[in-house]
Formats: C-alpha cells, sequence, structure tokens
C-alpha cells in the first residue's frame, strides 16, 4: 500500500505546478467615477511570493489547454472571489472554459500572460497524455438521423 500512495504523489506533483505572484492595483477615473483595477505580477514558479496557488492539470480539460495553447497569446486565469470585492486568490486554471464558469457565477476572474515554463510543462501533459478526444455528434437512438423506407 506505501507504495501505491507514493505513487499516486508523484502523479499528481507531474499534474500540479506551485505558483506564487503579488497582485498590483490601479485607480482609474472615468467621469466622475472611480473603479480599482488588479493585475497579476511577479508570477513565478514556486511560493515564495505573497500569493501561493497550484495550478493543477486535468484530463477532461486536455482540449481547453490545448486551444488556450494554440492562441496568439496563452493566458493562465486566476480566480479571486466575488466581484466587487478586493481579491482574494483560490485557484488557477489554463482552461478558458473554466475561466468562463467562474465568471458565469458572479466570481472576479484575472488573466495574466502564460509563461513559457508553463505553456512547455502544459505541452508535455499533453503530449503524455494524448490529445481530447473530438467528440462527435451523438444519436438519440439507434438508427436516428437516417432516412427510413416508406413502408406502405
Amino acid at each position: 500500500m506505501a507504495s501505491d500512495t507514493s505513487l499516486t504523489d508523484r502523479r499528481q506533483a507531474t499534474y500540479r505546478k506551485t505558483l506564487s505572484f503579488a497582485l498590483e492595483a490601479s485607480t482609474h477615473t472615468v467621469k466622475g467615477f472611480s473603479a480599482t483595477q488588479w493585475r497579476i505580477v511577479d508570477l513565478a514558479p514556486n511560493a515564495t511570493g505573497p500569493f501561493v496557488v497550484d495550478l493543477q492539470l486535468y484530463m477532461t480539460e486536455r482540449a481547453a489547454y490545448r486551444f488556450n495553447l494554440q492562441s496568439d497569446t496563452p493566458r493562465l486565469f486566476l480566480r479571486c472571489g466575488f466581484s466587487g470585492t478586493t481579491p482574494d486568490p483560490k485557484a488557477i486554471t489554463a482552461s478558458q472554459e473554466v475561466a468562463a464558469a467562474w465568471m458565469d457565477g458572479e466570481q472576479q476572474v484575472l488573466e495574466v500572460a502564460m509563461p513559457l515554463a508553463i505553456q512547455l510543462w502544459l505541452e508535455a501533459y499533453l503530449a503524455r497524455y494524448g490529445e481530447a478526444p473530438v467528440e462527435g455528434r451523438k444519436k438519440k437512438r439507434k438508427g436516428a438521423g437516417r432516412s427510413r423506407e416508406n413502408l406502405t
């Protein structure tokens, strides 16, 4: 059993990277209204910054990772609590689909350009575990979608 646990720990380590960063605020005033805009600075692959989160990769998100990597500027997305509050970073993802779901849930999401080292790690992950299978359209039942002969 002990060897199974260490194997699981090693596998999880290959799916996870610890990232640290800082957040920087800037205030913008437009037509008398001021708003604070936050951005991620000093992103690094270690646990030494003021904020630390783990970038966890999931097999079910492989297509979203590939889509992100093929964009002009691959991004990382950071969930920072509810919109309109001081950011409290809790999770990070390389999937635009996950980030969109967070935003649909009224979560504040910050984005930053993905460092080259993370891009290479993500590419190695996709090379090792394969690309996500292309999901074709599924039939509702056997024979559905085919023309049927007139039996009269």
